[in-house]
């Protein structure tokens, strides 16, 4: 029969990201016929969610009952208030011969009891086909787990690239395999706008085309070749929606001040200086960005947001806020008449001013704002979260100390996947750790947890995408949730071999073991010569 395959399946305990406390129990649990699926009400989705996971490769009904008496030799999803020690997002995990138990002090806990079980199974679960005469055999223990971090997030720049919504979806529902939970989605740059705003359709319209693309940073030349796309309000909702029944936050990034010619083409009267742009064809950093002296920005960035509200439930909006040359301030006699009545001390402190203005609107919709450290000026609102990747190290733990702030954290030469893997090898991702020893254990809760982001210069598509990203975004997932003292390189590049096997019959097509991690050698060269088509100079 076309499609159906004759398996014979082995079971297997490797797990990512390494559970908190794994007891192997005897005896096996086998899925068959006679398995169906109890769930109380506030798990009816998670229910859903496993069966159409498990059905097309086992080719089980696995009803969903009501009743959990009635449900003898099946999989039970239930909340229990006594787990709440483990948190929202912790569960446990009991297998036995007769039945498995998924329990949780919430839905999201449930969820990732469920992506466990899932590797516990063979990889051929992974299959949209029946696989015939398979033995879908479990083996028996008893799993507890919680995650380390609140925020385990993945970053994709769509500015550079529109990638479009199909990666998008395979990209949460990888995220989900991995208990990550947070999904930055970079939406507006120098090269590309790709978020619909209504009021405003020029930022598409225009904003999201580029005559071409420079295949070096520096280069002005470009191949001719015309780039564009965006994401309509009716897709951004789909993909909201189909985020959060996968338990990820989307955080989007509306970049302010700077990298916004692709606004200033649709714009030009958003710009200090008058005249006529173009969405950007090469990669950098460009002088023109929004002007901090006109009221009309201002107006323009709140009807923006005001959109992006009601798209993004998201508790942070992004607003980058790094790279923002201030050469055109300084000639600009608007942004110099602001710096004049608000008593400011020069241009510097000008983007704190925009900063704390923009984080004022959105503390007065009930969000924070987000941005790089570049954002990190005297002065700045006390409820805006760093995002760190470079910069004064000192400065970021005295905001931390002093200022009582939340912080993630995104190293540059650690976290960032479009490195090559000369320069930021599988080993260095998987031993980046986000509590920086100079900070104090008291404040170590400062740190919501840590984000690994792929700016997407070099990454037309999804092969270039698979490659940089896997897999080290496996390796940071398991950063994000399990416990330091728990971590081992070697036992995780053992669990690793199993679970590419599940990435490639997912269809991944992430860098061999032997490219992710390279020799001594390869590496030490790799510090001296930087290959651009895999990695970036800035941001």
């Amino acid at each position: 029969m076309d499609g159906i395959r004759d398996k014979t399946i082995v079971p297997t305990v490797d797990i990512i990201p390494r559970p908190e406390k794994i007891e192997r129990r005897s005896g096996q649990y086998c899925l068959d016929g006679e398995s169906e699926i109890y769930a109380d009400t506030p798990n009816l989705w998670n229910a859903d969610y496993l069966r159409n996971l498990l059905a097309p490769s086992t080719g089980l009904p696995l009803e969903i009952q009501s009743d959990r008496l009635t449900v003898k030799n099946g999989i039970h999803l239930v909340l229990n208030p006594g787990l709440e020690p483990l948190g929202h997002e912790g569960y446990r995990l009991e297998i036995s011969p007769d039945a498995i138990l998924i329990e949780s002090f919430g839905t999201a806990g449930v969820f990732y009891g469920i992506q466990t079980l899932r590797q516990l199974l063979p990889v051929e679960i992974e299959e949209r086909v029946s696989v015939i005469g398979a033995d879908w055999r479990i083996p028996c223990l008893l799993i507890e787990d919680k995650p380390r971090f609140s925020w385990r997030g993945f970053m994709l720049d769509d500015g550079r690239y529109f990638h479009g919504k199909e990666i998008v979806y395979l990209t949460l529902d990888l995220m989900a395999l991995q208990k990550l939970n947070i999904f930055h989605w970079h939406l507006t740059e120098d090269q590309g706008w790709r978020v619909e705003i209504k009021k405003y359709p020029a930022l598409t319209e225009i904003g999201s085309h580029r005559a071409g693309t420079s295949k070096t940073m520096l280069g002005k030349k470009h191949d001719g070749i015309p780039h564009a796309g965006f994401y309509t309000q009716d897709e951004i909702r789909e993909i909201v929606a189909y985020a959060a029944r996968r338990n990820i936050t989307i955080v989007p990034e509306i970049e302010m001040p700077g990298h916004s010619l692709s606004a200033l083409a649709s714009y030009p009267e958003l710009a200090c200086n008058a005249g006529l742009f173009q969405v950007a064809t090469h990669f950098g950093v460009f002088p023109d960005i929004y002007c901090a002296g006109k009221d009309r920005v201002f107006n323009f960035l709140q009807d923006v947001l005001d959109e992006i509200l009601t798209l993004f439930p998201s508790p942070y909006i992004h607003i980058g806020g790094d790279e923002a040359p201030k050469k055109r301030w300084k000639r600009c006699p608007d942004c110099q008449q602001r710096i004049r009545e608000q008593g400011l001390m020069d241009e510097q402190a000008l983007q704190g001013y925009f900063t704390n203005r923009i984080a004022a609107y959105l503390d007065s919709k009930g969000r924070k704002v987000i941005g790089w450290n570049e954002i990190l000026q005297e002065g700045l609102v006390e409820s805006a979260v760093i995002q760190y990747w470079a910069g004064s190290r000192q400065r970021l733990f005295e905001a931390v100390c002093n200022q009582n702030r939340f912080v993630v954290m995104s190293s540059y030469l650690s976290a960032y996947l479009d490195h090559g893997y000369n320069l930021m090898p599988l080993s260095l991702a998987y031993q980046y750790e986000p509590i920086p020893d100079e900070l104090e254990q008291e404040h170590a809760g400062s740190i919501l947890g840590l984000e690994f982001p792929l700016w997407s210069e070099w990454v037309p598509d999804r092969p270039r995408l698979d490659y940089q990203v896997y897999p080290r975004l496996t390796a940071m997932a398991e950063t994000g949730w399990t416990s330091k003292d728990k971590k081992n390189l070697e036992d995780f590049l053992r669990r690793l071999e199993k679970f590419l096997v599940r990435l490639h019959q997912l269809g991944v097509g992430f860098a061999p073991l032997r490219e992710a991690q390279p020799s001594i050698i390869r590496q030490w060269f790799g510090i001296f010569s930087i290959p651009l088509p895999q990695t970036r100079t800035a941001r």
